[in-house]
């Protein structure tokens, strides 16, 4: 019995759809994500993770049926059923008239039996699946989701990391410590993959001159599949069941085994399920080993040579780089890719000098380190940066992959990340666009068209949505706080004083993100006597929340995360800034959403960011450096029009780092105190800040339409899987 029907089994006969629901992240997106399974027992739903699988399995059969003769809910139920089921036959529908999916009219070649397969080392559907660490496992969870709302058929391949990501909690002298959770996979919204004969579908590699057996987990995606490789298995070495343990965890031997787990082992688990991808597609470098799978087994079918089949390959190949530095790549050494591969690479016919070569970027050098990046790009037909400014920045990185090319020739294109809108947009404001918009969808993505209408919105509805949004932050906070000052064993007079920490009525700056030194955490706290006085202005104060982590083994992030908690205790700045631990998903959508304005301002070059995308879509401000996706979206105002934001330093970085540090600050000051401040203060007689409301809205309808995950995907599908002659008709996209 698979574990939907275990769980129907246990359900009232009139809820018996929630356990349909509970196994398809589909619902994650709906606007009935926050009580479809919170109002049966908020308190289990908390403790839970919001995990909708423990949560039913763990709530007593009394509240079920209390639910289940609850009228009203089961209206709600009903509604939501008919929408999922309506949502995934469309998804298999192939008549136009019967509204079919976009994807499958500009690219019928498409199928579930040829997918697009997407590789990625970690995916962020849902804070209650933690097996990502930041942006590029949320993005991958994004471009799964919108996926499925476009109808293209896609199936994502990664790791099953039974410890996950660490848990952060902060000591008392503000030190980062780390602390992984066991994943109970049993009770996750999952499916372990069986054959006909219900055993678990296995694949084979070697690591390490061991056999290592790898099971298949299923993760449903809306019409999209997610598959999960796990190596805890009790026929494995103990040493091989932990390499699927933690993401990003262990040694670099630990990473290597992850990277062929994830490449080798994606490939023959693709081709054990019968599914034949017409495109691979690397979200990052960790999967390229995929690639070398897929030409060992065209070789077995063919006479040629490894070049002539590597040429192959590259016709169905994709590549995404993320990083804006060279030095940054997954890179391995050689004695180490030896160990692991060495008879792997006799079976593509190649000595170890030449497959050696194919990840060092200078071959004929033997010191050099095997690169995942560079095999990715070597292997890859198609490749390309995250931002306009980043394909720039990869073409100069990599010219030296393309000897015969010009660095304007380098075959590295660019299409900018987006954000799944339905995901990241909170609920208050998706209802808001849906009564002004015009529209029946909640978060319409690609059509300019209907995003303009945001300025027929009356500024004082947007003001008071906006404005809950940010007491239900401040709430948040507080609380969060406080338990983790309980948690510290501090004392009295400080647990008390989280009542006067933050003040709804005050201008509410935001910075979440990874802590590493290139992001600048402390900026603006470079001049502690200057960010104090623009702070605590007695009339016009400033706050700020802080959330991230930074990587265990980064002991300079870790001191920025330090030096925060530091200032939060400050006498003069203590009720004026905050740090929430543990960042996740969850926190996420409630921080976004209900900050005031976003900081973005890491150490040039940046790649793209997403984080003010999602602050976008819901009303809020950016001010960030001119680079990664702000380069492109950033509008300064003038003749007639509103600006969407603003923007720190200049666009040309300063020579040298402390000269740059300081550039920044000192305009991120003078924006602080002579701009932003201002403006947000400046009301009418109503209360409100008219032209910051023109602002907001001026963010929403110049970012939304464009700066979401629907456009990217379709840029994916027409420029990258199937190219066509013309450019995509973004405003046609639509589920």
């Amino acid at each position: 019995m698979t574990s939907v029907l275990r769980l129907k089994a246990k359900l009232p006969t009139p809820l018996v759809a929630l356990a349909d629901l509970a196994y398809d992240y589909w619902w994650s997106w709906t606007e009935e994500r926050v009580s479809l399974f919170s109002t049966i027992d908020p308190s289990r739903w908390q403790a839970c993770g919001h995990n909708p699988v423990a949560l039913l399995e763990a709530v007593p059969l009394e509240r079920l049926w209390q639910v289940a003769e609850d009228p009203y809910y089961l209206n709600r139920l009903r509604h939501l059923v008919s929408q999922f089921e309506t949502y995934r036959r469309e998804g298999h529908s192939t008549q136009r008239g019967n509204r079919a999916p976009w994807a499958s009219q500009v690219a019928p070649q498409l199928s579930p039996d040829r997918p697009v397969a997407y590789f990625c080392t970690e995916f962020g559907l849902h804070e209650s699946l933690p097996l990502y660490a930041g942006g590029l496992g949320v993005l991958a969870g994004d471009s799964l989701k919108s996926a499925s709302d476009l109808g293209v058929p896609m199936v994502g391949v990664g790791l099953l990391y039974r410890q996950g990501y660490f848990h952060q909690h902060l000591n008392r002298s503000g030190w980062q410590e780390e602390h992984y959770a066991h994943c109970e996979v049993n009770h996750l919204p999952m499916e372990l993959v069986r054959d006909e004969f219900g055993q678990p579908v296995t694949i084979k590699l070697d690591i390490r001159q061991r056999p290592v057996r790898v099971q298949v987990w299923r993760v449903q995606v809306g019409r999209s599949q997610l598959y999960l490789l796990d190596t805890d298995r009790s026929d494995n070495d103990p040493l091989d069941r932990r390499i699927t343990g933690q993401l990003y965890g262990g040694n670099p031997e630990t990473r290597l085994a992850q990277a062929l787990v994830l490449g080798i082992g994606g490939v023959r688990m693709l081709y054990a399920l019968d599914i034949e991808p017409m495109v691979y597609h690397l979200n990052g470098s960790h999967g390229a080993f995929g690639l070398l799978e897929v030409a060992l087994r065209d070789l077995r079918y063919s006479e040629a040579d490894f070049e002539a089949i590597a040429a192959q390959v590259r016709q169905r190949s994709v590549f995404t780089t993320h990083s804006p530095v060279s030095a940054a790549s997954n890179v391995f050494a050689a004695d180490l890719i030896e160990s692991f591969l060495g008879g792997y690479w006799p079976h593509l016919g190649l000595s170890r000098e030449d497959f050696l070569a194919l990840g060092n970027r200078r071959p004929d050098d033997p010191w050099d380190l095997f690169s995942m990046t560079v095999l990715a790009l070597r292997l890859s037909g198609r490749a390309n940066g995250v931002s306009p400014r980043h394909g720039e920045i990869c073409r100069e990185m990599w010219q030296a992959l393309y000897p015969d090319c010009t660095v304007d020739q380098v075959p590295i294109g660019a299409i900018t990340n987006g954000v799944h809108a339905a995901t990241w947009t909170a609920p208050l404001m998706s209802d808001l666009y849906r009564q002004y918009l015009g529209y029946d969808d909640p978060t319409p993505t690609s059509d300019p068209s209907r995003w303009s209408r945001v300025d027929a919105i009356p500024d004082d509805q947007l003001w008071q949505r906006h404005s809950l949004l940010k007491e239900r932050l401040i709430a948040y906070t507080r609380d969060r706080v406080r338990t983790a000052r309980h948690s510290r064993g501090e004392a009295a007079d400080e647990i008390a004083a989280v009542d006067r920490l933050l003040d709804p009525q005050v201008l509410t700056l935001g910075f979440g993100r990874r802590f590493s030194p290139y992001k600048r955490g402390e900026l603006l706290f470079s001049d502690l006597h200057r960010a104090i006085r623009i702070l605590a202005h007695p009339r016009r104060p400033i706050q700020i929340v802080f959330a991230g982590k930074a990587n265990p083994a980064d002991d300079e992030g870790k001191r920025i995360i330090q030096r925060l908690m530091e200032w939060c205790r400050h006498p003069a700045l203590r009720d004026r800034v905050a740090f929430i631990e543990d960042y996740d998903m969850a926190v996420a959508k409630l921080l976004l959403p209900g900050v005031d304005l976003w900081l973005n301002h890491p150490r040039r070059p940046e790649a793209s960011g997403t984080s003010g995308q999602k602050v976008a879509l819901n009303g809020g401000l950016n001010c960030a450096t001119l680079d990664g996706w702000w380069a492109e979206a950033y509008r300064p105002g003038g003749g007639g029009q509103v600006a969407n934001g603003w923007v720190i330093g200049k666009a040309n970085p300063a020579p040298d780092p402390d000269s740059q540090n300081q550039q920044d600050a000192d305009s991120l000051y003078d924006l602080l105190e002579h701009h932003i401040a201002p403006l947000y203060y400046q009301r009418d007689r109503a209360g409100l800040p008219r032209q910051w409301i023109a602002m907001m809205k001026a963010s929403i309808h110049s970012c939304a339409p464009y700066y979401n995950s629907d456009r990217m995907v379709a840029e994916y599908l027409t420029q990258m899987y199937v190219p066509s002659p013309g450019p995509v008709a973004v405003s046609s996209v639509s589920p």
